[in-house]
């Protein structure tokens, strides 16, 4: 069984910046690919970034390329989201996830290929 819980969110006025953890337990996830979605209240869930097992291979949805960077602590069994230039549309409940499939290079874009799901942490970006 894994257990994934994210932290690092909150209030911040537009331009900041933040930065989202997910610590895992239950196993290593040294080996698999994890990801963060977004979801706002009404809305599906959407894909936000992904990276390999191994952190070479990363992947960004077009609307925070250049501004959000994923990275993982394979040793501390965590994933990061640094959030910079945030916006208001940012706004959102934010999942991190974990694939169980091993060695995956290229990370899914799909919310249906992750297996395991956070709690969620609460994004605000004040105008």
């Amino acid at each position: 069984q894994v257990q994934l819980v994210e932290s690092g969110g909150g209030l911040v006025q537009a331009g900041g910046s933040l930065r989202l953890s997910c610590a895992a337990s239950g196993r290593t996830l040294s080996f698999n690919a994890m990801a963060w979605f977004r979801q706002a209240p009404g809305k599906d869930r959407e894909f936000v970034s992904a990276i390999s097992w191994s952190g070479r291979n990363t992947v960004y949805a077009d609307s925070v390329k250049g501004r959000f960077t994923i990275s993982r602590d394979n040793a501390k069994n965590t994933v990061y989201l640094q959030m910079n230039s945030l916006k208001p549309e940012d706004t959102d409940v934010y999942y991190c996830a974990v694939d169980t499939s091993v060695l995956v290079t290229i990370p899914y874009m799909e919310a249906d290929r992750y297996d395991y799901w956070g709690q969620g942490t609460q994004v605000t970006v004040s105008s």
